[in-house]
């Protein structure tokens, strides 16, 4: 179930990348058609197309202000959870995951449109995760707004009106797939509170923010401004990311080591993975998976 879809996502993603298109898209099967969903408006929108130059540049663009209060924000301003904004047939959980994870295999009967399991590089951590969709175990690969939206509320986009807030929460820009817990850990933190461990991703992650903050017309606060600044200062050639972003993109992702390991988030992960049982020295495993302390783990 995987060739098909695959094919056609590299195909339509590699005009996009070649032309430098400031369109911003997950990569789907409607192709140049989902640009119509992100960041496109009418003469009165706030929405701005994706900047050029580079990230410290864009940076200094960004108003500094005090951030606003928290009151009146709820996701549900936003719009529903991963709506289907490109009309494609897919959810945008399942057109990032699609995007950002690599050997994807679909679920049976949805059209090539709903990840069943896959392989992902997580940027956050520098580490690998064998996907698999289930209850206890989907959990393990989130997707991630890399401008969290409490943060975007408290920066701006209460101005912004319900549909602006619509394609901010299902912009590919401002969505990646992530470990669970690194995701979990960031909640709606900016960068002046949480920067990937991942140090060789930083620079890419908070381009990341200040493209999509520039496109919404948001603004940061001087922590944040400072923060920001302070990773730029090692990469000050880092480019705004212009939308373009490629079903390879995970596999392109800087880690911190070369000998990473899967990450299994329970016992049901590392069955689904044929890694059970798994024991010390094993890749992925943790002491969590030998309840019975026999040295032997996910037996049961």
């Amino acid at each position: 179930m995987t060739s098909l879809r695959t094919k056609v996502l590299a195909l339509v993603a590699l005009p996009a990348i070649l032309l430098g298109s400031s369109a911003c898209t997950p990569l789907t099967d409607a192709g140049a058609e989902a640009n119509a969903g992100f960041g496109a408006g009418d003469g009165s929108s706030s929405v701005q197309e994706a900047a050029s130059g580079s990230a410290l540049e864009q940076l200094e663009t960004l108003p500094v202000k005090g951030r606003a209060p928290k009151t009146g924000y709820d996701r549900d301003q936003f719009g529903p959870s991963w709506a289907d904004v490109d009309r494609n047939g897919c959810d945008t959980r399942n057109d990032i995951l699609a995007r950002d994870l690599t050997a994807v295999v679909y679920k049976d009967g949805t059209k090539e449109c709903v990840v069943a399991s896959g392989t992902f590089a997580d940027p956050y951590t520098g580490t690998t995760i064998n996907f698999v969709r289930g209850n206890e175990t989907s959990t393990a690969v989130q997707i991630d707004h890399i401008v969290a939206l409490s943060d975007a509320w408290q920066k701006g986009a209460q101005q912004l009106t319900a549909e602006e807030r619509r394609r901010l929460a299902n912009d590919p820009l401002n969505l990646m797939a992530a470990d669970g817990p690194a995701n979990g850990a960031k909640s709606d933190s900016d960068a002046a509170t949480w920067l990937p461990a991942n140090k060789a991703f930083r620079c890419e992650y908070v381009a990341r923010q200040v493209a999509v903050k520039v496109r919404y017309e948001l603004w940061v606060t001087q922590a944040e401004h400072d923060a920001i600044a302070g990773v730029l200062d090692s990469c000050p050639d880092q480019p705004v990311p212009d939308g373009s972003l490629s079903s390879s993109a995970a596999a392109e992702v800087p880690v911190a080591d070369a000998g990473a390991v899967p990450v299994y988030a329970n016992c049901a992960a590392v069955k689904a993975a044929g890694a059970a049982p798994i024991r010390p020295g094993d890749p992925g495993w943790e002491p969590k998976f030998d309840g019975d302390g026999d040295g032997v783990g996910c037996t049961s």
